[in-house]
């Protein structure tokens, strides 16, 4: 598979079959940067934190998680590919709500794991975490 190809998807949360998807495949030329790089010319991007407070989201360039917004002619998809040493997984979804579940599950193993630093008060699952840790991180940095 390339790294970038256009595919029919299945989405997660409801199972349509949608035509004409850019979907992101494993990329084992270069590293996570590369990857970071060419997958923001097609309209992808990745997340470096999520939560309340912007925890990491991965680790960088080895661990990554990276989303794009498009539409079809019945609405909003919502993807998500997550990146692992070149090995590339990818997930859409009709649900904003569903997309940041996928989302903070990712996040959840990573922070669980230790590998990568998260709230000092996790759960024992991610579906126990509290709604300020299931959300996109919004800080506004001074520069």
């Amino acid at each position: 598979m390339n790294a970038i190809s256009v595919q029919t998807i299945t989405t997660e949360d409801t199972a349509e079959t949608i035509g004409g998807v850019t979907v992101l495949g494993d990329y084992h030329m270069n590293d996570g940067y590369d990857w970071m790089e060419l997958i923001g010319e097609h309209g992808w991007a990745v997340i470096p934190s999520w939560g309340c407070d912007g925890w990491d989201l991965g680790q960088w360039p080895y661990v990554m998680v990276a989303g794009i917004r498009t539409a079809d002619n019945i609405g909003n998809l919502f993807g998500m590919a997550t990146y692992c040493e070149g090995d590339v997984k990818t997930t859409f979804y009709r649900t904003k709500a569903r997309f940041w579940d996928a989302i903070t599950e990712e996040a959840f193993c990573h922070w669980k794991s230790g590998q990568a630093d998260g709230p000092a008060d996790l759960p024992l699952a991610a579906a126990e975490l509290p709604s300020r840790y299931r959300i996109p991180c919004n800080l506004a940095y001074a520069a």
